[in-house]
């Protein structure tokens, strides 16, 4: 037996036929059977929670920056509009993997759309979005740690500290056990939300002419205009918050029930809409135009150390994730047969020495990007248009157009109405990518000019919240 197989999935297990001996110990049906469950025993729920580990974490508490830069109504229709754009794109995604099971990440779509330089592409993209989504992570844990600290210690210690914990939280080899994580993650991101929500709706309605004394704009005026770069890095941070299609097909690969990937697509973007949506209109309005991202920096300092105290585990847990996912990419395409599998019937010693190694040198470079870029709003705004743009806008409005539309032309029947749609994603992909990697770039160049958070010295990070 060389192959097993479920009704929806298909899970190689090469050279380890019931009975043979590898390694010094027989392989049996148990063996395999065991390991078949564990690597496919991920339900919908649990999916949903990974899922919110990927995509809810502090970067969450910059929707109230971004709603001061574009104004409360465009900045809550903006955040709606991303939500249901992001979900819908990402049931193409989940409805590819459904109808495809042999593909078993992002990049494999890449291969069915246009071959291997296709999957090159998506390779590449994959494992650095992967990557330097870890590194904004490495910085948030800087920032928390110089609040809770009051700049105690030198930033490259913490971010050094930081980088350690990613490491630890990484080396789980399956979405199943990521997930009981994730429980912790929800729950860590919840309080910390809510704390950073009352202590600023508390604090308004303290200062001098109460709530009233607050300066928000449901449009900004004229003479209040943003900049072109100012307003586009506030979309691309929107857009950076319903980042999660990359990773679902690897997640949705250990579904135990593949055909309720909807289920949990459904309730994530309902999730997120909702939360993005209240988050930034609510804190927006107690703070005014002067909030900071993320907003647990608009609070007092005593509420500062405590909101970010309690969001210590959505910083090291939703970043560990994104490193497990390229950890297991990686891992899989080096050893794509073979007994040196993470699931082959039972794991050897050289496997897990090689997994080790792989999440370690995806921690390094996250840390060293961290260290280099000390900027917040700059670093989200490049990974959402470099990647955010691709992975969850305009990939899968092509995947409709190449792998699922019907037989019909694009402009027979329904197929009219799904082709526009789809075109018009493939377009929006397009302008968020150029016009956010300008936006980015503009702002990566003045937190430069001011000197603000230079890299590779004891003060980086310490500001790179603005």
């Amino acid at each position: 037996m060389t192959e097993y197989r479920d009704k929806y999935q298909r899970e190689y297990v090469p050279d380890s036929t019931p009975g043979s001996i590898k390694g010094g110990y027989e392989v049996t049906v148990k063996d395999l059977e065991e390991t078949n469950a564990k690597f496919h025993s991920l339900s919908w729920p649990r999916l949903t929670i990974c899922l919110i580990v990927e995509a809810i974490a502090l970067g969450s508490l910059s929707m109230p920056a971004s709603m001061a830069t574009l104004g409360l109504v465009p900045g809550v229709i903006l955040t709606i509009f991303m939500g249901f754009l992001a979900t819908y794109c990402s049931l193409n995604v989940g409805e590819v993997k459904f109808r495809y099971p042999e593909v078993m990440d992002y990049p494999g779509i890449g291969k069915l759309m246009f071959g291997k330089a296709g999957y090159v592409y998506f390779a590449v993209s994959f494992v650095l979005l992967l990557t330097l989504t870890t590194a904004s992570h490495v910085l948030t844990s800087v920032i928390a740690f110089n609040v809770l600290s009051t700049n105690a210690i030198c930033s490259i210690v913490f971010s050094m500290i930081g980088a350690v914990l990613l490491y630890i939280l990484a080396l789980p080899t399956n979405f199943h056990d990521m997930s009981i994580l994730g429980y912790v993650d929800c729950l860590s991101i919840s309080v910390a939300i809510l704390i950073t929500m009352v202590a600023t709706g508390i604090e308004a309605t303290k200062q001098p002419g109460g709530m009233g004394a607050t300066t928000w704009h449901a449009f900004r005026p004229a003479d209040e205009q943003p900049t072109f770069a100012e307003a586009f890095l506030a979309v691309t941070n929107i857009a950076f918050a319903y980042a999660f299609a990359q990773c679902l097909p690897s997640m949705s690969s250990q579904l135990k029930h593949p055909a309720e990937y909807k289920k949990a697509l459904w309730t994530l973007g309902l999730t997120e809409i909702f939360l993005y949506t209240t988050i930034g209109a609510v804190i927006y309005v107690f703070v005014g135009n002067d909030v900071k991202s993320p907003s647990l920096l608009s609070a007092s300092p005593m509420v500062q150390k405590v909101a970010f105290g309690v969001a210590l585990p959505v910083i090291f847990i939703s970043g560990s994730i994104n490193t497990t996912t390229a950890a297991l990419y990686i891992h899989e395409k080096i050893y794509s047969s073979g007994i040196h599998r993470l699931d082959a019937a039972r794991r050897t010693k050289k496997s897990y020495a090689m997994w080790l190694f792989i999440v370690l040198f995806l921690t390094l470079i996250a840390w060293v990007v961290a260290q280099s870029i000390p900027s917040f709003g700059g670093i989200l705004g490049l990974i959402s248009a470099l990647f955010i743009s691709c992975f969850s806008i305009w990939a899968p409005g092509l995947m409709w157009f190449m792998l699922l539309k019907d037989e019909r032309p694009w402009y027979q029947g329904s197929n009219l109405f799904w082709s526009f749609l789809n075109g018009g994603a493939i377009v929006l992909g397009a302008i968020l990518l150029v016009c956010g990697v300008y936006a980015s770039a503009e702002d990566l160049m003045a937190t430069f000019a001011k000197g603000v958070g230079a890299p590779w010295s004891c003060t980086a990070n310490q500001a790179a919240f603005h």
